[in-house]
């Protein structure tokens, strides 16, 4: 490994108020988990990380690591921080099929899970915990949902998804790929066939538009359907794109390493939305920025802009006259994605925000009695760990429920 985590182990200062356990999202704990490592107690050093966090395998390769556990490390005040993440993915990565996942015995009730992403996966494994019997319906051949398709396998290996399906499986979880809910199969069917509560985690996966001339155009793409499936675009050597977030870093560097030598990244700001090393990375992959740049069209030719004008503190005052034609290949537009509206559509009673997100109450309950909700499809694109956690707290409020309604009828 690049870093040695046994020496980042012993840089651990085990602070009496650990501040890197205030700044996880899901208050990992940190100190703990690596006084464990350190004495040898691996199995449990993941037994304790996956009960608190059953995606913490994957936490400890996708998080905002400098935001999160390591930026608020106070050995990064003077120096570099400990190296929580490389520790946490060792043991995660080598327990992960030595981790006990005990259940309840299975109390007759069945759940529903629409969506196999990260909080539908959150949700399936506490819930069988408790004794359910959860069917996990996914509109997709692959579980992962954003992981798995939203995320490059650089960043995310695949094969990690697949030791979470085999896991899954392995405690009594159904899964029914390729199976949309609020097409051939609505709400009201899974309620007839005895499902006592349902949770929709569907993310986000309808790209949001510009707005401008030229988004139709052959040489166009989103950012959330490339990622999907990179293999099936021909970019050409020039390829534009709009926007500087994560995803956008995502789509930079796997154009890259498709083969597009001349890629570079525009954004009407000044700096990067995106993590500084998930910057640093693209840069060094050999992806170009231009910032100040708003852009007013695009055509065959590629992107048009204006230049946005800024004081000296960095306000926008205004756009240049004159507009500017980049010749690019490909264009990809990434910035932000919205849900997709099939559930709401089809299902009298379940409401959404003038955006597509979906109303829920603070346990995460919807507007349909029975019908929880968690994730992206609740909040917009949020981080993964973000997801687990909020899904903990509908987790508990699923069980209250159907423990308060178990002899009604929904059928």
């Amino acid at each position: 490994m690049a870093v040695h985590v046994i020496d980042e182990a012993n840089r651990c200062l085990n602070c009496k108020k650990p501040m890197c356990r205030q700044g996880c999202p899901i208050h990992t704990e940190i100190p703990k988990m690596i006084e464990a490592f350190k004495d040898g107690r691996l199995e449990e050093a993941g037994q304790m990380l996956f009960e608190n966090n059953p995606l913490s395998l994957v936490c400890s390769l996708v998080c905002n690591h400098e935001r999160q556990c390591e930026g608020n490390c106070v050995l990064g005040r003077k120096g570099q921080p400990v190296h929580i993440s490389s520790i946490e993915n060792y043991v995660s990565d080598t327990m992960f099929e030595r981790i006990r996942i005990e259940c309840a015995p299975k109390n007759g009730k069945k759940v529903a899970v629409i969506g196999a992403g990260p909080a539908g996966i959150t949700i399936a494994i506490l819930l069988t915990k408790k004794g359910y019997g959860v069917t996990v319906f996914d509109s997709r051949d692959r579980i992962g949902g954003v992981l798995q398709y939203g995320i490059p396998a650089f960043r995310l290996p695949k094969t990690i998804l697949e030791r979470y399906k085999k896991k899954l499986l392995s405690i009594g979880i159904k899964i029914r790929p390729n199976t949309t809910i609020g097409g051939a199969l609505e709400i009201r069917d899974l309620f007839r066939d005895g499902y006592q509560s349902i949770f929709i985690g569907t993310g986000v996966w309808r790209p949001k538009k510009l707005g401008i001339k030229g988004e139709s155009l052959g040489n166009v793409h989103f950012a959330i359907d490339y990622l999907a499936n990179p293999d099936a675009y021909d970019l050409g050597e020039h390829v534009a794109i709009i926007g500087v977030g994560n995803s956008a870093m995502d789509v930079a560097r796997t154009v890259i390493r498709h083969g597009s030598n001349d890629v570079t990244l525009y954004a009407r700001g000044l700096k990067s939305d995106a993590s500084s090393h998930e910057t640093a990375y693209a840069k060094l992959d050999g992806a170009k920025f231009e910032f100040g740049k708003a852009i007013v069209e695009i055509n065959d030719d590629g992107p048009v802009f204006r230049d946005v004008l800024f004081d000296e503190e960095g306000n926008k005052t205004g756009y240049s006259e004159e507009t500017r034609q980049i010749y690019a290949d490909s264009v990809i537009i990434s910035i932000s994605q919205g849900p997709k509206s099939k559930l709401v559509s089809t299902t009298e009673g379940l409401k959404a925000s003038e955006s597509g997100l979906l109303l829920t109450n603070e346990q995460g309950e919807t507007t349909y009695p029975g019908i929880f909700a968690s994730g992206d499809v609740v909040f917009g694109a949020k981080t993964v760990v973000e997801a687990v956690a909020y899904s903990r707290i509908v987790a508990d409020a699923m069980d209250r429920y159907m423990q308060e309604n178990s002899g009604s009828d929904r059928g």
